[in-house]
């Protein structure tokens, strides 16, 4: 029979417990001295250990020679008492037995002497669950009770207990469990359990976790569940229903900058996966929060003010509540969030358009022009230096990346890939290409990223997604970092990667721009990889084929990618010289 996780690596003795020191030390030393008194209370949150420590302390007072507090498993009584039909050792859930009723019955069967062993031990779990009636049945036998009787009430909300019972309890408080202690038993289960999984993995659920032991175990439970393959960071995302730091570095650039129309837009996305938008306001809290303490005590540059960090965690901490219990969690979010934007757009450098756009207030709407400077992360491929952009909003706008100059309006990249050598013909940024065999270099794309993928590579990249925010509203070429930024970075490798949206429509859009978009990619990023665009609905099939795959022991070969074949667009084409005509050659300032 299967057993759970934190069902067999439940401690059975006090040396096996972690993360309650000073409560093992305690009644340790009462047993050592035989100075344990006939009531106790354990309350804390949980999963920390309540009613396990309640089970090994009334095994261990009946132990005929215990060993410094321990019992030694091996005496009759110890026998007994481990055994799963013990009926000295009585377990009440007060959940379910509740009434006054079960109390009473409870008091006329403690006048009865243990069977087997010296002391009968009644562990009521959850206690603040008795009814006023029951809890004034109780008082009575916590004030006299026989000598061969011991009581262990154990509750996670010792608020609901009448004074009167706590003052006859010799009460100990059961803290959360340390993230570190959580971590280190979860390394050893996986290892006892031979359990394949990313040490970021442990880490996460060490956090999720909030001090419980049971909850940790129960998901690695889960994530073992879910693959039989080596546990990822991602397998850990899907299964608990969060999102990536990545998405959430893009929910607290919208946040902080304002950006109220992407920022639905992603709540609405976070929602239509089937995210728990519960679990994801939790993730922004601690993600922003540690944002704040990094500033304070690493003196990490952070990007937004530091006063309005603290303001917005201030606010979802204060929220969090309401939004657990709210009857529509998305709206209420959204609504909050909403709030928060516009009584703090005077507290940051943008204002809320009337496109939903954030408007740069230090920018002169005559003569606009800015200097970017962004950090390259590191990278031992990339020269250790700085990169700096000057970007104006003039026509034909450059971007000077090094000595290298590219005039968007002027050109396409002269090398698109460095498997596609030909220079690519030269074309109006007012016209778009048609690419002919799009399908087939998609298909090797997608094929070469799987084939080569690598998560280092990966969490590299996503370093690089940063500095495209840098970019996000620049005037000549914003339109296509957000269009990169709207999208799911799923597989990395040396020469390629995957980039995935939600709809079918937003593929086939920037497949459209996918030249521009891999030339503005590169450029920016001081990187040089070919983009293969995909739904996520098909990255998912691609997933499960690739696992599959792995599992039939199928490798991906390496294929060689085909020239882009080119179709410009004529110059008489009805929809483009209208557009022409309308608009200008020029991207439109709007004020």
């Amino acid at each position: 029979m299967y057993y759970a996780l934190y069902r067999k690596y439940r401690p059975s003795d006090f040396d096996s417990v972690v993360g309650q020191t000073a409560i093992v030390k305690t009644l340790k030393n009462s047993i050592i001295n035989h100075n344990y008194t006939h009531a106790y209370m354990f309350f804390g949150p949980r999963g920390t250990g309540k009613t396990t420590v309640s089970k090994i302390f009334a095994r261990n007072v009946n132990c005929l020679s215990p060993v410094d507090g321990v019992a030694c498993k091996k005496c009759s009584a110890c026998k007994t008492s481990f055994s799963h039909d013990c009926v000295d050792i009585i377990e009440i859930d007060a959940a379910s037995n509740n009434g006054v009723n079960e109390i009473r019955e409870l008091r006329n069967n403690v006048n009865l002497v243990p069977s087997e062993l010296k002391y009968k031990v009644y562990i009521i779990d959850e206690v603040h669950m008795l009814t006023d009636a029951a809890f004034n049945a109780l008082l009575k036998t916590l004030e006299e009770p026989p000598e061969h009787i011991i009581f262990i009430l154990a509750t996670t909300d010792p608020q609901k207990v009448p004074e009167t019972i706590i003052s006859r309890c010799q009460c100990f408080s059961f803290k959360r469990i340390s993230d570190a202690v959580i971590r280190d038993r979860l390394d050893y289960v996986c290892k006892q359990e031979k359990i394949q999984i990313d040490p970021e993995v442990l880490e996460r659920i060490s956090v999720l976790s909030d001090g419980g032991l049971r909850d940790a175990l129960g998901m690695l439970d889960m994530l073992t569940s879910y693959t039989n393959e080596k546990i990822t960071l991602e397998d850990f995302n899907e299964v608990n229903g969060i999102v990536s730091d990545a998405d959430l570095d893009c929910f607290i650039q919208y946040v902080m900058e304002g950006n109220i129309k992407c920022l639905l837009e992603k709540i609405a996305e976070f929602n239509n996966n089937g995210k728990n938008l519960i679990q994801i306001m939790v993730q922004i809290l601690n993600y922003v929060r540690n944002q704040v303490v990094d500033y304070y005590l690493s003196d990490k540059e952070s990007l937004y003010s530091i006063d309005l960090l603290q303001e917005f965690i201030n606010l979802l901490n204060e929220k969090m509540p309401d939004i657990k219990k709210s009857s529509n969690t998305k709206v209420y979010i959204e609504m909050f969030l909403l709030k928060f934007i516009n009584d703090h757009k005077n507290d940051r450098n943008v204002e809320i358009s009337t496109n939903n756009q954030p408007v740069d207030k230090n920018i002169d709407d005559k003569n606009i022009s800015r200097e970017i400077i962004s950090k390259v992360p590191e990278n031992k491929n990339l020269d250790d230096q700085n990169i700096s952009r000057e970007i104006k909003s003039e026509p034909k706008e450059e971007i000077q990346e090094g000595s290298k100059d590219v005039s968007l309006d002027e050109k396409v990249v002269e090398e698109t890939t460095s498997k596609n050598t030909e220079k690519v013909k030269s074309f109006s940024s007012s016209l778009v290409p048609k690419i002919l065999n799009i399908d087939e270099v998609m298909s090797i794309r997608i094929n070469n990223t799987m084939a080569t993928a690598d998560k280092n590579l990966l969490k590299l990249e996503m370093k690089c997604f940063d500095i495209l925010k840098d970019f996000s509203f620049d005037q000549e070429i914003g339109y296509l970092v957000n269009s990169i930024l709207d999208s799911k970075l799923r597989a990395v490798g040396p020469d390629n990667l995957i980039i995935s949206y939600d709809s079918d429509a937003s593929v086939e859009q920037n497949l459209i721009n996918l030249i521009r978009l891999n030339e503005v990619y590169n450029k920016v990023t001081n990187s040089n990889k070919n983009i293969a665009i995909i739904s996520d609905k098909k990255w998912d099939e691609l997933k499960e084929q690739y696992i599959e795959n792995l599992k039939n022991n199928v490798k991906y070969e390496v294929q060689e990618e085909p020239e882009l074949l080119l179709e410009e667009i004529d110059n008489n084409d009805i929809m483009t010289s209208s557009a022409i005509s309308l608009f200008g050659e020029d991207i439109v300032e709007i004020e």
